[in-house]
């Protein structure tokens, strides 16, 4: 085996991730190789030296990491409304195209008489009063 696959391979070994074949193959070179021994020994140092710097990880590290993975969990009811809330607005705006479509037809026909004529009637009111909005009201009832 050459020094160069040793020397890569070298902190995998130290953490016990090397594959048993070629676990067995370095240290059969580590064992004739002074040049790869001093490599090893410089790792060891290095993590000795590594562990005596760390601190200790705080006993809540992990929930709050796990906590943050994990999206807060929704109240079903929540989805429900929603859901509710679309069918309602979906049946509302198709029950209002459904009213307001023959008099849409009839401007688009040209025949705008009806609208000309409730014109004159709002004729009365001031524009943007409640009046208008309730004289059309009772009159729509009344047909």
């Amino acid at each position: 085996m050459k020094c160069k696959k040793v020397q890569d391979n070298l902190s995998a070994y130290l953490d016990g991730e090397v594959p048993e074949p070629l676990s067995r193959e370095l240290e059969a070179h580590l064992q004739t190789c002074a040049e790869c021994q001093k490599e090893l020994a410089w790792f060891r140092r290095l993590e000795r030296a590594l562990a005596a710097l760390s601190a200790p990880a705080p006993p809540e590290i992990a929930e709050k990491i796990i906590s943050r993975l994990q999206p807060p969990a929704r109240p079903w009811w929540r989805s429900l409304s929603l859901a509710a809330s679309l069918i309602l607005g979906l049946t509302l705006g198709g029950v209002l195209a459904k009213n307001s479509y023959p008099y849409l037809l009839n401007l688009a026909n040209g025949n705008g008489a009806e609208i000309l004529a409730l014109e004159d009637v709002f004729q009365d009111y001031p524009q943007d009063s409640w009046g208008r909005v309730i004289l059309y009201t009772e009159e729509e009832i009344s047909a």
